[in-house]
């Protein structure tokens, strides 16, 4: 433990709390307690910093209150258990998915779990912005709950025998971490495209989630990937651990390099995993995205997307793990309709994915830790979130050992 402390009969621990735009800290706050029978409260081994962390920094998502405790990416021990727990115990090593299910309502019977009908203490909020409220999440703004997040020494886990994934092997933390969101969120992105044998994908975006898409497309049998970024370290991973093509958009116009690259047909499944800060290099209306942001006028940056509308195949699919948050502009429908194609989306239905994921990694089929470049004390969170989202010293993926 980093540092703790008894005042009166409160236990502090310490957690990265975010304090507006561009500002999180390590603060000193009270440690989680059993609020409901069916809560445990684990201590932190290990937490991912996940690139849409990266929106509420950059003050993107609205509904965040200045002391909230970030990250949704936690694995670690479990140390209190509620009255109504049956299948988690004192002491068991758990990963805990982003999305909180309670496992009991329409949605989760019908294995939607990220869109869960009982987690989201503040649903009326996010109904009046989306119509409907998806499920709760971890450390992600009041309007998916207002729940602590796991950038922690020690996280309350709400419906744990819903949520928990007990790791019973002796696998690193590193190996089993992202079952908490990135390599599902990739491998869902992958099934969403509904790929079919020997197909080309391009995926946007080589940032982790990019990544387990890669390496997911193929567990789905395409015949290609090919990958755009413009950020050297991240298309040398693609390149190296997905065996994909890269295109660097800085360099090349990626509609007419996809061209040329599929013989004037297009690809024929697009995966968006950049979302609500996309930019590009060119094309007025990246230039447009990054106006409207400045002054407040969207919340979202939607180049990628827009982009894989008119790359895309006739006929094709389009799938967007990344996170958007409102009210992008600019998509071109006309181009989407009149090509046919179709377009899946959403929180990632975690507790579909993880137990056959883990299976993979036990198996041997992949190394999730492949995407690990930086490794943090929580002391260090704060340096750690300027460095990714600066794209610094070679960052893709940070792992924080409170």
């Amino acid at each position: 433990m980093l540092w703790t402390a008894i005042e009166g009969d409160t236990e502090i621990m310490k957690a990265l709390c975010w304090h507006g735009h561009g500002d999180v800290r390590v603060d000193s706050v009270a440690d989680p307690v059993i609020k409901d029978p069916t809560d445990v409260i684990i201590k932190v081994t290990a937490s991912g910093i996940c690139g849409s962390d990266l929106h509420l920094l950059d003050g993107y998502m609205p509904t965040m209150e200045s002391g909230d405790i970030l990250g949704h990416e936690p694995m670690g021990i479990v140390v209190e258990v509620g009255s109504a727990v049956k299948r988690v115990k004192k002491g068991d090593r758990v990963v805990i998915p982003f999305t909180i299910a309670c496992g009991s309502c329409f949605f989760c019977n019908k294995g939607l779990w990220a869109a869960c009908d009982n987690t989201n203490p503040n649903a009326a909020m996010a109904a009046k912005m989306m119509g409907h409220s998806p499920a709760g999440l971890f450390g992600y703004s009041h309007l998916t709950g207002g729940y602590a997040g796991g950038q922690a020494e020690y996280l309350r886990v709400p419906f744990a025998d819903v949520g928990c994934l007990v790791i019973e092997s002796d696998l690193p933390d590193e190996k089993v971490l992202f079952l908490s969101d990135i390599f599902p969120t990739g491998y869902m992105a992958a099934e969403n495209a509904d790929i079919e044998q020997g197909d080309t994908v391009a995926v946007w975006g080589c940032g982790p989630v990019g990544q387990f898409a890669i390496q997911s497309a193929w567990m789905f049998g395409a015949g290609r990937v090919i990958a755009i970024d413009c950020v050297e370290e991240r298309m040398a991973m693609a390149r190296t651990h997905g065996k994909a093509e890269t295109i660097d958009f800085t360099k090349e116009e990626v509609y007419d390099r996809l061209q040329e690259m599929t013989n004037g047909r297009g690809p024929d499944r697009c995966i968006d995993a950049v979302g609500a800060e996309a930019h590009g290099t060119g094309g007025v209306d990246a230039v447009i995205d990054k106006v409207k942001a400045a002054v407040s006028l969207t919340t979202d940056r939607a180049h990628a997307l827009r982009q894989a509308i008119y790359c895309c195949r006739k006929a094709g699919s389009i799938s967007v793990p990344g996170v958007y948050i409102g009210f992008p502009d600019k998509i071109p429908m006309g181009a989407f309709m009149n090509k046919g194609l179709t377009m899946k989306t959403g929180q990632t239905h975690m507790h579909r994915y993880m137990k056959p994921l883990l299976a993979k990694i036990e198996a041997g089929e992949i190394d999730p830790s492949f995407v690990v470049t930086h490794r943090l004390k929580l002391e260090q969170a704060p340096a750690g979130y300027a460095t990714f989202r600066d794209k610094k010293d070679g960052c893709i993926k940070i792992v924080l050992q409170p």
